[in-house]
């Protein structure tokens, strides 16, 4: 069964930094994309990050530049380091797995998820 555990999450100053982690299991990293996702209140959830079985990545255009995703599989670990964040940043921040190996920022394509974790930027 996959498991995923976001962590990582608080509460920083606009030109702040954060780095959410997420712990996964129960799941094949040569056969799945990994993705982070965000929901800020009363908007839908965007699609932030992707990394593939390849690791190969990508970005949204509004954290491009400024966000980085990896994984370490020796770990089972999901990493989104957040630089020079703005207010709009804030939302709740989900990891999810795609059993599939392909890359997809759409969460219709993701099978798990996380349970979240909040990020707050303040001006």
């Amino acid at each position: 069964q996959v498991q995923l555990v976001e962590s990582g999450g608080g509460s920083v100053q606009a030109g702040g930094s954060l780095s959410l982690s997420c712990a996964a299991s129960g799941y094949s990293y040569r056969r799945s994309c990994l993705g982070w996702f965000r929901q800020a209140p009363g908007k839908e959830r965007e699609g932030v990050a992707a990394i593939d079985s390849e690791q190969r990545t990508s970005y949204a255009d509004s954290v491009k530049g400024r966000f980085t995703i990896s994984q370490d599989n020796a770990k089972n670990t999901l990493y989104l380091l957040m630089n020079s964040l703005k207010v709009e940043d804030t939302a709740m921040y989900y990891c999810a797995v795609r059993l599939w190996s392909s890359d997809s920022r759409l969460s219709v394509d993701y099978n798990y998820w996380g349970q979240g974790t909040q990020v707050t930027v303040s001006s």
